[in-house]
């Protein structure tokens, strides 16, 4: 063996340990292993550094962005709600339906983003529903991890892949290559958990950490403003704009609650609607044309002890729960006057039972309310210490830009014809979308950089290396003899299924970006001993690191859905190796039929 191949054997040894061991992130393990690759000589500088500036490494990059530009304006929040009442109040059409929209959703966006913003919408709809969670949040986890086939950019295996394949002097796969495989396996998926959702366990699910601190309805006021393009229009339309985003639960008048709230009376300015919202939608009510909170607009500006006007500007949104004993139960939110006496402005509240009518500063508070108080963080600091409230929390809202989501749906849709056409290079394109969601400001900046993972993508710069080092030593090439020494004979198809599997039992303990770097060189060195196109047998690597579902380590969504769903390690297992068997069969058959003239559909004897 070459001492140069012994030398990177070394290194990839020490490497899989540190990953395997989880005693170190695995970006730090990667820029260990480049750089021992840069001090052994087995690369050059140029060669370790080709990482950083790779295809993958700056589409991903771009991707996270173009999700956070999606998520800002409210996209998939909506979307996800629709998937949610489309869903109806059966297991076997909640799974119809939420399985295939999840995996379309993940096909343009991060799955783990998907999962997260799925899980919250299941878990309410398994509560209303009464259906078991755990039957509806591994079907949809598993959407999600399909999804990811469905196009190139989706996924960093696929990235890395095709860039392999370009480095190999062959051409790269364009960004719907991978789709018709994927569109059979998001089928194939579906198909499977409705017939076979009884090897999943019916548990209730538990609640997810931080669930009490981000709650799904509060009571809030909001004000019409004078010159608001809603005065003069009737209650119906306001109900029928806002009907997804909030329920007016109230409407006040000079401060008198109205009598008659028909859908045909019109809104004038001074009105005050009480409405039950989200957190997200209080928070997104400043950029809401002709409506305010109403607390904020009647104090926000009121004076100060001292006659010093309350500056507006760097206030932020809390969450204080109601002691036992505190001094304000049973008083009102007027008679406390928390402007004066703590400086902030009450502008929502949370009660576990019973529904609020008329207008929120005549409340009377109870033991356990949750208020959401609004005011500058000087003021907000030393109610951490008060014995009225137990605890004090952050508020858990995020503005959204919703105006602005045409233009992001615009600029999504834009970056993918862009790329699928060859009108501009894939990477050049998915950086010109990122840039653009920050111009038209679907998203700002500064949440732009804080959606990208910067693990991921020191990740892929660190792991690309040891794909290229695989290849230089002959590494790749020796695996290749020594499994063309066994397997000489059989089938193309066998040889493309144990491409799959090997990927699919590494990436339990690999990340897929890890395991398509080690394992695609001698995907591309059996197609070469073999004379075949290297496509099919590197995309059914991809595939395998991808697609299997066979642990709840395999893939960082099923970790999400693992405590809520009380979920085991036997649960995964219990459904996905006969799941990932026929994902294999399936990739095979359709990557033979893709790229080697296999047939599409089995022969009839």
């Amino acid at each position: 063996m070459d001492p140069q191949q012994i030398v990177f054997l070394a290194i990839l040894g020490a490497a899989l340990a540190l990953f395997v061991s989880g005693r170190m992130r695995v970006d730090l393990v990667a820029m260990l292993a480049l750089l021992a690759l840069a001090f052994t000589g087995v690369l050059d500088a140029r060669q370790v550094l080709a990482g950083f500036s790779s295809e993958p490494a700056i589409i991903v990059v771009s991707v996270f962005v173009l999700s956070a530009g999606l998520s800002a304006t409210g996209i998939t929040d909506r979307i996800g709600a629709a998937i949610g009442r489309a869903a109806g109040g059966s297991e076997w059409r909640t799974i119809a339906v939420v399985m295939p929209a999840t995996a379309a959703l993940a096909a343009f966006s991060h799955h783990v983003m998907v999962t997260a913003m799925m899980l919250p919408i299941l878990m309410r709809l398994a509560r209303e529903r009464q259906l078991a969670a755990s039957r509806l949040l591994m079907p949809m986890s598993l959407a999600a991890s399909l999804g990811t086939t469905l196009t190139l950019f989706s996924a960093p295996a696929f990235l890395l892949a095709s860039d392999l394949l370009q480095r190999a002097g062959g051409e790269g796969l364009d960004i719907l290559a991978v789709t018709p495989i994927g569109a059979v396996l998001v089928v194939l998926g579906t198909v499977y958990m409705l017939l076979a959702r009884w090897l999943v366990p019916r548990r209730q699910g538990e609640a997810p950490q931080g669930d009490y601190m981000r709650l799904e309805r509060y009571y809030t006021e909001l004000l019409v403003e004078e010159g608001s393009p809603w005065v003069g229009r009737t209650r119906r339309e306001f109900d029928e704009a806002f009907s997804e985003r909030l329920q007016v639960v109230d409407w006040l008048r000079y401060g008198m609650r109205r009598r008659r709230q028909s859908g045909d009376s019109p809104l004038a300015a001074g009105d005050v609607l009480l409405v039950r919202a989200s957190p997200d939608e209080i928070a997104s009510i400043k950029d809401e044309p002709g409506l305010a909170l109403h607390a904020v607009a009647k104090y926000g500006d009121s004076p100060r002890q001292g006659g010093q006007a309350e500056l507006l500007g760097d206030e932020q949104l809390v969450q204080a729960v109601v002691a036992p004993h505190s001094e304000f139960i049973g008083r009102s939110v007027a008679d406390i006057d928390f402007l004066r006496t703590l400086g902030v402005v009450v502008v929502g509240l949370w009660r576990r039972e019973g529904w609020l009518h008329g207008e929120l500063s005549e409340m009377r508070l109870e033991e356990g309310d949750l208020l959401v108080l609004w005011g500058r963080e000087a003021d907000i600091r030393p109610l951490s210490s008060h014995h009225g409230f137990m605890m004090l929390m952050p508020f858990q809202g995020r503005g959204q830009a919703r105006r602005r989501a045409p233009v992001a749906l615009a600029i999504m849709a834009a970056t993918v014809a862009a790329a699928a056409t060859g009108l501009l290079a894939p990477q050049v394109a998915f950086l010109a979308g990122a840039v653009a969601m920050v111009l038209c400001r679907c998203v700002p900046v500064e949440e732009a950089y804080r959606q990208v993972d910067v693990r991921i993508y020191v990740m892929i710069a660190g792991v690309i290396p040891l794909g290229i080092a695989m290849e230089r030593t002959g590494t790749a090439q020796a695996v290749a003899d020594l499994l063309m020494a066994h397997a000489a004979q059989w089938p193309v198809f066998g040889l493309l299924l144990v491409m799959f599997w090997t990927a699919a039992l590494l990436t339990q303990i690999l990340s897929d970006a890890a395991t398509t770097v080690l394992l695609a060189p001698i995907a591309l060195a059996v197609a070469e001993a073999l004379g075949l196109p290297p496509a099919p047998f590197v995309v059914c690597t991809a595939m395998g690191a991808v697609a299997s579902f066979l642990t709840p380590i395999g893939h960082h969504g099923n970790l999400l859905i693992l405590n809520p769903g009380r979920y085991t390690f036997g649960d995964f297992l219990k459904v996905g190796v006969p799941l990932t068997l026929l994902i294999g069969l399936a990739s095979a058959w359709m990557a033979r039929a893709l790229w080697l003239g296999g047939p599409l559909l089995p022969s009839l004897p």
